[in-house]
């Protein structure tokens, strides 16, 4: 199993910025792909961006140019730098790590951009 821990969402005014972070436990050595997906109120879950373990990456259209997706070589951590941030980046994030064919979550931490 994977267990993976959030942090470094809050409050922020538009065009802030914030570095969320994804600490992963476990069998981090099986992880092939991670990612940051995020749930807006009353909107279904979206990818934000991904990374591979050959450091391919991948953004949702919207976030490209504003978001940088990193991890360490461990595999035990990964960030999200959120630059310009707008209010409907408001979301709770989410953090996955996919290991064989399971995927695992972590518990999510809340972004809100508000002025």
């Amino acid at each position: 199993q994977v267990q993976l821990v959030e942090s470094g969402g809050g409050l922020v005014q538009p065009g802030g910025s914030l570095r969320l972070s994804c600490t992963a436990a476990g069998r981090i050595f099986s992880i092939y792909n991670m990612g940051w997906y995020r749930q807006a109120p009353g909107k279904q879950r979206e990818l934000v961006a991904s990374i591979t373990t050959g450091n391919s990456t991948n953004y949702l259209d919207s976030v490209r140019g504003r978001f940088t997706i990193s991890g360490s070589n461990a595999k035990n951590m990964m960030y999200l730098q959120m630059n310009s941030l707008k209010p409907e980046d408001t979301a709770v994030y989410y953090c996955h790590a996919d290991v064989h064919t399971k995927r695992y979550w972590g518990q999510g931490t809340q972004v809100t951009v508000s002025s």
